[in-house]
């Protein structure tokens, strides 16, 4: 999933509306923030494999700490709790944990059968759908798109900047979030 994770964001904005739309964004994205320094430091691991979806290259050999479901239940207890010491906002805590952990499912539905359910087994699962890239397309867009649409419904920018600073980040979203070549 790739754009797809902002779309959440945009509609987890209506139900924590004090939690800024950039901590949101982090939130959803924050295990593929985390997976290039675990790869770094070679505890996680990727290998580039053409044709390995026909989405993109990138084969997952090992990545249960960033994106096994029990570890996205972890990070999300934790930042969750750790945005809650911050802001002492309940429902905005809750919902970012739920962000964090909605990282995982969304994966589910495009990842091969490379998503591991803990760090301790080597159960994997994915429906795949990476192999399906017209089907792909639409799914994501879709999910961004009622995402902006449920955050519009609801945001009113105050001025101009905001208007237009908010239309150039959906665009710039759609541009970079375009399928890799295998």
């Amino acid at each position: 999933m790739f754009i797809g994770h902002f779309g959440l964001s945009l509609a987890a904005k209506k139900v924590a509306p004090k939690v800024s739309l950039g901590t949101l964004f982090i939130a959803t994205q924050f295990v593929d923030i985390l997976w290039p320094f675990l790869l770094v430091f070679n505890i996680e691991k990727v290998a580039v494999t053409p044709g390995y979806t026909k989405m993109n290259a990138l084969e997952f050999v090992y990545y249960p700490y960033t994106h096994s479901l029990l570890m996205g239940i972890v990070w999300g207890a934790v930042l969750g709790i750790i945005y809650w010491l911050f802001k002492q906002d309940v429902r905005g805590a809750i919902v970012i944990g739920i962000c964090i952990l909605s990282h995982w499912f969304l994966d589910l539905i495009v990842h091969v059968a490379d998503l591991p359910l803990t760090p301790f087994s080597d159960d994997k699962v994915g429906l795949g759908l990476w192999n399906h890239v017209a089907v792909t397309l639409i799914v994501e867009a879709v999910i961004f798109l009622a995402g902006t649409f449920i955050y519009i419904t609801f945001t009113k920018a105050k001025n101009n900047i905001g208007k237009w600073g908010f239309w150039s980040l959906v665009v710039l979203l759609l541009l970079v979030s375009r399928p890799l070549k295998s």
